[in-house]
């Protein structure tokens, strides 16, 4: 996650393969930074039907993503740098703190270490890690360490390989999106908190350039707006997300009183409060964990960010300024035609503005 490593490739692939869509940016690196060459997004689910988060298979990312790489123009044995990212239940992240080990020792001991704090078994697991710092008066290290399963990554591998791409550098997704934050940002100094809102589940990320790294999957997403419209309504699926890309969290008919602000029911949890209310939780956690409370701003990135009365709506439970975050802000070319500056590329673009 460090700005100070040289990117020594030329042009860069990220990819973002969500539950709900894949997500695919090409960057070309110039003197300045980067410029944009070229974004889409494929939904991998049909239109209009009401997914089922179990019965959706990992098989079906490689005809989409056939399909992507045609409709960027990409020739898919010619891309050479192609940085991805898994995420989810099978994957952990976690930084730590341990006693100073040379380059030799370090990998070994970590494994080890891994397993006290990271949930997946260690006969499954597939271990990374990065040095954060070494502290000056202690010697200590701070370490960031990163997980994931075999399988996970066998079945990641499987669905670029079936759109002949070759596999490259696999990143989690909590790092794509704090990367797509540092990387795209002039703020530096306090605590920000990226929600990355995809469609079955919310990503937190606690970045801080002097601060403790914590990231978090909150089990609520863009599906369960819908399925809350849904049952409040009395409409259909398709209806649902009709009205909710229309009108968002608001009523058709906007009232003064703050009981208003949500088109939900507000005489049980809905959604958004949900996820309000866990990220409360991880706050708390944070400060006592951190010892540090200055929360600067809550970035909203992913495809529910945009919303309407999202940001309205957690700025006034959090008490935290929080907006949708422009992830091509600072790029070359992103307010050509076509480009959206859409949020939900932000992961993608994290890959692919990676340093090797």
């Amino acid at each position: 996650m460090a700005k100070t490593k040289t990117v020594k490739f030329k042009e860069s692939i990220g990819l973002d393969i969500g539950n709900h869509s894949i997500k695919m940016v090409h960057l070309k690196k110039t003197h300045h930074g980067y410029k944009l060459l070229n974004c889409e997004s494929l939904s991998t689910i049909p239109e209009g039907i009401e997914p089922v988060f179990s019965d959706l298979s990992p098989d079906r990312y490689g005809p989409i993503l056939s399909q992507l790489v045609k409709t960027m123009k990409l020739k898919p044995k010619k891309v050479k740098h192609l940085v991805s990212s898994i995420g989810g239940d099978n994957t952990s992240i976690k930084q730590i703190k341990t006693i100073f080990l040379p380059d030799e020792e370090l990998e070994s001991a970590l494994f080890f270490e891994a397993k006290k704090h990271l949930p997946i078994s260690g006969a499954e697991m597939n271990l990374d890690y990065q040095v954060l710092s070494v502290e000056e008066k202690t010697n200590n290290m701070n370490i960031l360490l990163a997980s994931s399963t075999k399988a996970l990554l066998t079945d990641h591998s499987n669905a670029l390989t079936s759109a002949d791409l070759t596999p490259g550098i696999v990143d989690l997704e909590s790092l794509a999106v704090a990367n797509s934050f540092i990387l795209n940002s002039e703020e530096e100094d306090g605590v920000f908190v990226i929600l990355n809102i995809g469609a079955f589940k919310t990503n937190m990320v606690i970045y801080s350039s002097n601060s403790k790294f914590f990231a978090r999957d909150i089990a609520y997403g863009g599906f369960n707006f819908t399925k809350d419209i849904m049952k409040k309504q009395k409409i259909s699926y398709e209806e649902a997300e009709r009205y909710k890309l229309e009108h968002g969290l608001k009523e058709k008919d906007v009232k003064k009183d703050k009981a208003s602000l949500l088109a939900l029911d507000i005489t049980e949890k809905n959604t958004i409060e949900l996820i309000t209310q866990e990220v409360k939780r991880s706050l708390r956690f944070y400060v006592k964990e951190a010892g540090n409370s200055d929360f600067r701003k809550i970035l909203l990135v992913g495809g529910s960010a945009s919303l309407k009365g999202l940001p309205e709506y957690i700025t006034e439970q959090l008490q935290v300024p929080a907006e949708v975050f422009n992830p091509f802000k600072n790029l070359e070319d992103s307010n050509r035609p076509g480009t959206t500056n859409d949020p939900q590329f932000a992961v993608a673009l994290g890959l692919a503005m990676r340093p090797e």
